[in-house]
């Protein structure tokens, strides 16, 4: 298979997204678009162009209530929706074009334009729920993404890796019972919003398809790894996708505002590239993902730099048994094994 580049999603009018002084700024994008410039990753980029996501196509995930309520909210001049989540007078129509941006990085996917490709946009989407937005989400970006790669193209199995900090409480929600989508989350056990469980595994037909995997902040780069060979690998081995979204929040980054793991540029590269090895081998490389957090300007940029190194084609970390892991570490992967053995035939045996 040849590879036919790696598409990247972005346009100005994630910009107008106005957030005032919040966390979650336009700086996000720009100062990432600067550190992908400076080290030469975004002449290798195939540009492409985002569109407004149709109502139609955002009414498979949240209710049309939600939608005209958040059209107005904006309408009227936005403001705050909730404690933490912002909108300005065009945040719904910005809104609309990360949805939308997503949606055209799944067609040049699965229509082979590009091999892979990044949605570099915003406002993040994984915490926003049917009914409501939430953690600065508006649309949930990815939930909409994985329905319409469904409908569209018929993939029976996508696989959501979700690495951001926090859990992704809106994606679990929406996927809870379909075993048609296995969302697949590593985040602080203790940070915002007080989910994620292990023992969330799904219910009805989606129950083994919801893995979660809260972690210490202490966790760093060889730790992200070997839970990324001790449980992905092998869950996704069984479950053979047809297609990987991945839900890519940087704000593990050691030094990140807000959150914050212990996680380098080094370790969102060696995720990076186990992601990009399971498209490889069960998805016929169709792999895409979206920006989620990640608040530290300059450790931002150097995480998604990595990212789109591994998934531009550099050679990553293969995986082994040598991973010098912490005993906290060690715990919460056998408690996911535990849990999730008579789901997955790779764990019967622990």
């Amino acid at each position: 298979m040849g590879f036919k580049g790696l598409g990247l999603v972005y346009d100005p009018i994630y910009l107008e997204h106005d957030t005032g002084g919040h966390v979650e700024q336009p700086k996000r994008l720009t100062e990432t678009l600067a550190v992908l410039e400076a080290k030469g990753i975004t002449e290798r980029l195939v540009k492409l162009s985002p569109r407004a996501a149709a109502a139609e196509e955002v009414a498979q995930i949240h209710t049309r209530d939600y939608f005209k309520r958040l059209a107005s909210f904006c309408q009227a001049g936005g403001g705050h929706l909730d404690p933490d989540t912002v909108a300005s007078p065009r945040s719904f129509e910005v809104a609309l074009a990360a949805v939308g941006g997503l949606l055209n990085a799944v067609d040049a996917v699965q229509e082979g334009t590009v091999a892979r490709a990044f949605a570099l946009v915003r406002p993040p989407g994984h915490h926003a729920l049917p009914h409501r937005a939430m953690g600065f989400c508006l649309f949930n970006n990815v939930a909409v993404a994985a329905r319409y790669a469904r409908q569209k193209y018929g993939i029976d199995r996508i696989l959501i890796v979700d690495w951001d900090y926090h859990h992704g409480n809106g994606t679990e929600a929406v996927f809870y019972a379909e075993p048609g989508v296995l969302y697949f989350s590593t985040h602080s056990a203790t940070g915002y919003p007080g989910t994620g469980r292990v023992e969330r595994v799904g219910e009805g037909p989606g129950e083994g398809f919801n893995v979660n995997i809260p972690l210490p902040d202490l966790a760093g780069d060889e730790d992200f790894g070997f839970v990324f060979d001790e449980i992905l690998v092998p869950v996704a081995e069984e479950y053979s996708p047809g297609l990987v979204l991945v839900s890519a929040g940087q704000d593990g980054y050691r030094m990140d505002p807000i959150a914050g793991m212990d996680l380098t540029p080094r370790g969102y590269g060696l995720m990076a590239a186990a992601v990009r090895r399971i498209a490889d081998r069960h998805a016929g490389g169709r792999l895409v993902g979206c920006l989620e957090g990640g608040y530290h300007l300059p450790g931002l940029g150097e995480c998604v730099c990595a990212i789109l190194e591994q998934w531009a084609g550099k050679e990553g970390h293969s995986g082994d048994s040598r991973w010098q892991v912490k005993p906290e570490v060690e715990a919460a992967a056998a408690a996911v094994k535990r849990v999730h053995r008579s789901y997955w035939r790779c764990f019967a045996g622990g």
